[in-house]
């Protein structure tokens, strides 16, 4: 097998060495055009797990490695002259030209050819005289960009300037300093990588740069400016550069990681951002599996698709940690107000790869500290401690969402409502809400939705309504109300959920004419006769749902339904007073709110369900919702329940773990108004982290009470809580059951067979 690599940073050398390893007989060559001893950047960092992988497949490598390593604990995260330290973290760092070095060496012994100083050929002319040709070659990969046809590349621009530079002596911790200056914030990041030296990064948002003149400055000049804004953390002292520039990081994805003998690795294939310590990673890990895939597998077209299956969901999710931590960085302003602790927890949480309980686990006595400068009693969990919403006080932060079940019949509620709700709210959530209940027969979804436009309605609403106060004191009840809009008349989930009804379809009625599906009937723009009949609609069931003593009303202004449609520029086309502006599109939804307020009793709270972004081209924007946030607040909203999406068919979400978390941090954290965050919160640890970091009031959960209705109870119990309240009936079970036994004898001795 001939093997040619383009481009000698760690990945690609470390691939030819472990595939020379592992065959001898291979004839690999590297391609690297710049001398051996020149590199960019100073120190990199690895983690206990890459190197693992790295002692397992090369020992002799990791041998070399660990007489290098600088090995820390801590983190500080300095902060308006507060320095909070985390300990526990555990990181390994050394040179990059040290790492280089090592490679370098290990490749001459397994008989690599190494080619510095010379530009690789063509990758599409080295696959006519080889068998594999790595492509290593970075960011700016040539190769990647030769044969984007086959590759699928994707190129993010992100809105910070960093510059890599270097300190002539050792942090003795992971450190991140902030400073407020007239332009902006700024930031440092630096960790040592010898006994001597630290790597700097000063990072700011493009409009900070420019104000700060940095465009202006020339290499030394920027070297000696940040020296003197960041002081403090030098201790005075010096920094120094090499051939180093102001750069704005790309986020690099590929649909395709091959193109016949073509393979891409490292950043060639997909980066991360620098605040997780990612690249070098990365890349080191992409060559063990390459290796290891090539070994395993009976052919090469095999072993590259199993390497990409193998490697692209970690990567995956890596990128998603790393785009969270560099959005969090690019925001940092939005936080700098928080308590100086709470900033520190939030900065470290910022990818949600360290939680809260995995901090607790690494610094207990840090944990501690923010949970009380926050509020928790002792022994309190974040996520129960109590939050008020005018006279309504929750016991904890936990909300069953709203979860539309299709199950009522002509809009009546019935003992599958008041099992599924009553189960809920013995589970010990803070606020339960009942799905969108819609206002008339016309604004309901499908023929099993819930209604509160007739008395028989009213009349099982008010029975729900009394078992949850009587039978879980403590725990609120709240009624979301809605109109379906364009997205009515439709047939239940589990039968072709937004497919209109095969017969008995009634006329549905929008912003305007436009059909959510090309298959979904078209609605009738409303005029405004049309307009001041739903707002009726709205005010008649808020009265009924006074009568039935919910304790909170919830407006549907989200998903596409009829109030959402009037936000959202893609559906709202109206040429009147209803449509054009933002202003003008929020106009008849803040009436349908003045009007519900007005009837709501005023010692009550309301909230409103909004999508703050379409995820779509076009639509609403992240910074459109913070002013509809503004505007139902001033208008008496006392939370904003952060939802997005589900307005356009051709939505293109960015699905993953709290996905739509940010757009509540952003809202609570501008505006200063209180946000329910849902989305893909599945665990009471993300609970805890996310109230604790300040990103958040409330959490809103659906899937994890379908699956557990006792969610919040059992994550009482699981972290040690006995604060909650079971109710009565069930305070048995607040131990988990025991299980089979775990305690069996281990074996001491493994014996021969021959024996």
């Amino acid at each position: 097998m001939r093997v040619a690599v383009i481009g000698g940073g760690p990945g690609g050398l470390y691939a030819a060495a472990l595939l020379k390893r592992l065959d001898p007989e291979r004839e690999i060559t590297v391609w690297e055009r710049n001398a051996p001893d020149d590199t960019f950047g100073f120190g990199v960092v690895l983690s206990d797990e890459t190197l693992g992988g790295i002692e397992h497949a090369d020992p002799v490598v990791y041998a070399a490695l660990q007489d290098e390593f600088v090995r820390w604990d801590d983190i500080d995260i300095v902060h308006r002259g507060h320095r909070h330290t985390s300990g526990g973290h555990g990181f390994a760092a050394l040179g990059r030209r040290r790492l280089l070095a090592i490679l370098h060496e290990r490749c001459r012994q397994l008989g690599v050819e190494l080619r510095f100083r010379t530009e690789a050929p063509p990758a599409a002319e080295l696959t006519t005289t080889h068998d594999l040709v790595i492509a290593a070659d970075g960011v700016h990969s040539a190769t990647r960009e030769a044969h984007a046809e086959a590759f699928g590349p994707r190129v993010e621009e992100h809105r910070c300037r960093y510059i890599w530079l270097a300190a002539d002596f050792a942090f003795d911790a992971f450190r991140f300093e902030i400073a407020e200056t007239e332009h902006g914030v700024m930031q440092l990041h630096g960790y040592p990588f010898s006994a001597t030296e630290s790597t700097v990064i000063v990072e700011m948002r493009e409009e900070v740069w420019q104000a700060a003149g940095f465009a202006e400055l020339d290499e030394r000049e920027s070297v000696e400016r940040c020296a003197k804004i960041f002081a403090d953390a030098l201790d005075g002292r010096s920094l120094r550069s090499n051939a180093s520039s102001w750069i704005t990081f790309r986020t690099v994805v590929n649909d395709r990681w091959s193109d016949g003998r073509t393979v891409l690795i490292g950043d060639a294939a997909h980066t991360a951002h620098f605040s997780i310590g990612s690249g070098t990673k990365l890349a080191v890990e992409d060559a063990l599996a390459l290796a290891a895939c090539i070994e395993e597998q009976p052919t090469l077209a095999d072993a590259l698709t199993a390497y990409e299956a193998e490697r692209r969901p970690v990567v995956a999710s890596t990128q998603r940690a790393a785009r969270a931590s560099l959005q969090w960085f690019e925001e940092i302003a939005r936080y700098t107000d928080q308590p100086p602790r709470q900033f520190a927890f939030n900065l470290l949480t910022r990818s949600r790869r360290v939680t809260h309980d995995n901090l607790r686990l690494r610094d207990a006595a840090f944990t501690e500290a923010v949970e009380r400068e926050f509020g928790c009693p002792a022994g309190t969990p974040p996520m129960f401690t109590p939050f008020q919403l005018r006279e309504l006080r929750l016991r904890n932060r936990v909300v069953v969402s709203p979860m539309d079940m299709y199950s009522a019949t002509d809009g009546v509620p019935g003992d599958f409502h008041l099992v599924h709700l009553g189960a809920r709210a013995l589970g010990g959530a803070g606020l339960v809400m009942t799905e969108m209940v819609c206002v008339s027969a016309e604004g309901r979804i499908t023929p099993g939705c819930a209604g509160l436009y007739t008395p028989e309605q009213a009349d099982v609403w008010s029975r729900i309504a009394a078992f949850v106060h009587t039978q879980a004191p403590g725990t609120a009840i709240g009624v979301q109300l809605g109109h379906s809009g364009r997205k009515g008349s439709t047939r239940l989930m589990w039968d072709g959920i937004d497919e209109p009804l095969p017969h008995g379809n009634w006329p549905l009625a929008a912003a305007s004419p436009i059909p959510y599906r090309p298959t979904s009937q078209t609605p009738h723009e409303l005029t405004r006769d049309g307009l001041t009949e739903i707002r009726e609609q709205f005010a008649a069931a808020a009265w009924r749902a006074a009568r039935c003593d919910f304790d909170l009303l919830e407006l549907h202004c989200a998903h596409g339904y009829l109030l959402s449609g009037f936000l959202s520029p893609l559906t709202n086309r109206r040429t009147d007073g209803y449509g054009g502006s933002l202003e003008a599109r929020l106009r008849f939804p803040l009436e349908v709110f003045d009007a519900v307020r007005a009837i709501w009793p005023d010692h009550k709270p309301m909230t409103v369900r909004i999508s703050a972004t379409d995820w779509a081209e076009g639509g609403t924007t992240a910074e459109d919702a913070v002013e509809i946030a503004r505007a139902f607040a001033v208008h008496g909203a006392d939370a904003i329940d952060v939802s997005t999406g589900q307005v356009v068919a051709d939505e293109q979400p960015a699905y993953g773990r709290s996905y739509q978390t940010p757009f509540a941090d952003r809202i609570r954290n501008e505006t200063g108004i209180p946000v329910i965050a849902v989305g893909a919160i599945s665990s009471w640890d993300d609970v805890n982290s996310l109230i604790l970091a300040g990103r958040t009031d409330l959490c809103a959960l659906a899937r994890p009470h379908l699956y557990d209705p006792h969610w919040t109870l059992h994550a009482a119990a699981e972290q040690g809580y006995t604060g909650v309240d079971w109710p009565r009936p069930y305070q048995a079970g607040r131990r988990p059951p025991q299980t089979g036994r775990t305690d069996a004898p281990k074996p001491r001795l493994t014996l021969d067979g021959s024996l």
